[in-house]
Formats: structure tokens, C-alpha cells, sequence
């Protein structure tokens, strides 16, 4: 197994955000990328910042696919998993350009990757269990 498939998906948008915010287009965030005409007639206005949502939606769903493989490395991958989780909660706490309810919930999704790949991983070791 290669090492990329090893790194979390969700560093991709941690790496995204980081370089955003921190060379100096954080305007970006709040800039409509897009507009939808919807059929009831209501204008839905999508941001920079939901876009980042939206790609750490995608990405969660790619880590707990991932995690769902029964192999001997998923202990490396859930280690790299919770240091991109405290990388993210540090600077949520420490960076001033991080304090964002948009950060918040990208630290939360990288909070619940870790939460459902130790979860999955358990489950996987009991049924590797019972079935031996």
C-alpha cells in the first residue's frame, strides 16, 4: 500500500484552507462562487467557505470508506488521523485566521473521521475475533 493512501484525504483541505487564509485571500471565504436559480424560486448563494464544507463532507466520506478495509496498517492511519485532528484543533485555538464557525466544522468532521475509524476498526478487530 502506497504511502499517500496512508495520509488522511481531510489534510488536502486542511492544506487548502491554510493556504487561503494564510497568503492572503481569506476575502475569498465570503466571495459567492456560484448561484442556483431554484425551482421554488428561491435564490441559493453558495460561498468559498461552503465549498470547504462541502469538499470536507466528500472527503469524510472517502476516509470512512477507507477505514472500513481490514489491514495491518489502520493503526498508522488512525495515528495520522488524530494528529491531523490536534493540528487542527490547535489552530482553530491558537491561529486568530482559524476562530471560524467554517474552521470549526472542518476540525469537527477530522474529529469525527477519528471517532469513526477507531469505532470501525473495533468492530472489524471483534468480528476478526469471533470469527477465529
Amino acid at each position: 500500500m502506497s504511502m499517500i493512501s496512508r495520509i488522511p484525504t481531510l489534510v488536502f483541505l486542511f492544506i487548502a484552507y491554510n493556504l487561503v487564509i494564510f497568503l492572503g485571500h481569506a476575502e475569498w471565504l465570503n466571495t459567492i462562487v456560484f448561484n442556483i436559480n431554484m425551482m421554488s424560486g428561491a435564490h441559493l448563494e453558495i460561498a468559498g467557505h461552503h465549498v470547504f464544507i462541502f469538499a470536507g463532507l466528500a472527503l469524510l466520506y472517502i476516509e470512512i470508506f477507507k477505514a472500513t478495509r481490514s489491514h495491518q496498517v489502520s493503526l498508522m492511519e488512525q495515528s495520522f488521523s488524530l494528529l491531523l485532528f490536534m493540528l487542527f484543533l490547535v489552530e482553530f485555538l491558537m491561529v486568530e485566521a482559524a476562530g471560524s464557525s467554517t474552521f470549526l466544522v472542518l476540525t469537527l468532521l477530522q474529529l469525527l473521521d477519528v471517532m469513526a475509524g477507531f469505532t470501525v476498526s473495533v468492530s472489524a478487530a471483534r468480528r476478526d475475533i469471533s470469527i477465529a
